[in-house]
């Protein structure tokens, strides 16, 4: 683009400025989706959408060479209610930039939308670079990654863009909710009748809660298992002919979500129906070339127990990005303009060594 890192890193600033005023919640994201795809237009480089996602590629795209796919999202959660700061305002305060989004996962989309620019008219890439601009990451919806990577060629592997303080995510937690149903059988509460369902659900309670599985990941730890909704019974003096309770598991790079299923419903006695087996654990090995690059640039990696766009891409990825995860969905959410700069600079160090061979 013929424009100095400098200029990249003020220009994604004032991005993430404009996209924190405008309004993105999961499936509303048609604005945003806009504004991102003016700010290529604006700069010689067509896009499309696919829903609320924004695809764009390099100018030089060779078929014959791989695809790293560049990815972020531009969706948000709903405001914290414990903001005191109007969520819908860029606000540049003591070297940071406040808003809803500008830390989740903002800054990491403009930095890489700058990193995407900065190779974008490079006509001697080793790869193809991918970008999309995500939505409904928020909410694992059906109309985000998931989809938009069906209209993409197939790509090599992918940088997912979330805020890690730059350090590498190689493994992240899937997710299971399950629906688990314990059948007794009714009967009146003051005579010996019926099969009670909730101490039948109680016995497999106890399981979810000391079960471990045989394998352990060396990044993610043991699969973890949670109840965390029970509901049983009509009146004080029926014996409850069913017991429903929900289950939360994390899953683990060591097996598929299908697995872990299998083995739940191979062990307890109550009827067991994942609301969804998508959500699977990612993992990328540490000698992949991407993995070798971060490291080689001085950053640690870890397994990353909260979810992210990974959990929908097909291909091996890493996650990481400027800002600080902690901070995400917090009242008054902010990222330090140190961050952004730092952010740029890292994805265009990260690729350069595998881009420029």
């Amino acid at each position: 683009m013929n424009k100095s890192i400098q200029q990249l890193i003020e220009e994604s600033t004032a991005l993430l400025a404009q996209l924190v005023a405008t309004p993105s919640l999961s499936r509303e994201e048609t604005q945003t989706a806009d504004c991102i795809s003016h700010f290529l237009i604006d700069r010689g480089i067509s896009n499309n959408q696919v829903g609320n996602n924004v695809i764009a590629y390099n100018k030089y795209f060779d078929e014959n060479k791989p695809t790293i796919l560049l990815n972020s999202h531009h969706d948000t959660v709903k405001p914290n209610p414990g903001y005191t700061k109007d969520p819908f305002e860029a606000i540049f305060e003591d070297g940071k930039l406040y808003g809803l989004g500008s830390n989740d996962a903002g800054g990491c989309l403009v930095a890489l939308i700058a990193t995407f620019l900065y190779y974008y008219a490079d006509s001697d890439l080793a790869y193809n670079l991918c970008l999309i601009a995500s939505a409904e990451e928020e909410i694992s919806g059906k109309n985000g990654i998931e989809e938009a990577y069906k209209h993409v060629v197939p790509c090599a592997f992918a940088i997912v863009g979330e805020p890690t303080l730059l350090d590498l995510a190689v493994a992240e937690k899937g997710l299971m909710v399950l629906d688990c149903t314990a059948i007794g059988q009714s009967g009146h509460a003051a005579r010996e009748e019926g099969v009670n369902a909730i101490y039948k659900a109680v016995a497999d309670i106890n399981w979810f809660n000391s079960y471990t599985f045989p394998k352990e990941s060396e990044f993610l730890g043991p699969v973890k298992m949670s109840v965390t909704l029970i509901n049983a019974g009509s009146q004080h003096n029926v014996v409850p002919a069913e017991c429903k309770y929900v289950v939360d598991v994390r899953t683990t790079d060591v097996y598929s979500n299908q697995e872990v299923l299998e083995i739940i419903q191979s062990q307890v006695q109550s009827q067991v129906v994942a609301r969804s087996t998508r959500l699977n654990p990612s993992t990328i090995p540490v000698d992949h070339p991407i993995v070798q690059a971060g490291l080689k640039l001085g950053k640690k990696i870890y397994g990353s127990p909260t979810m992210s766009d990974q959990a929908l891409l097909p291909i091996p990825s890493i996650k990481v990005g400027p800002g600080d995860s902690a901070r995400s969905h917090t009242a008054d959410e902010f990222i330090y303009l140190k961050e952004i700069e730092k952010g740029v600079r890292f994805y265009i160090d990260i690729l350069k060594s595998i881009l420029k061979k």
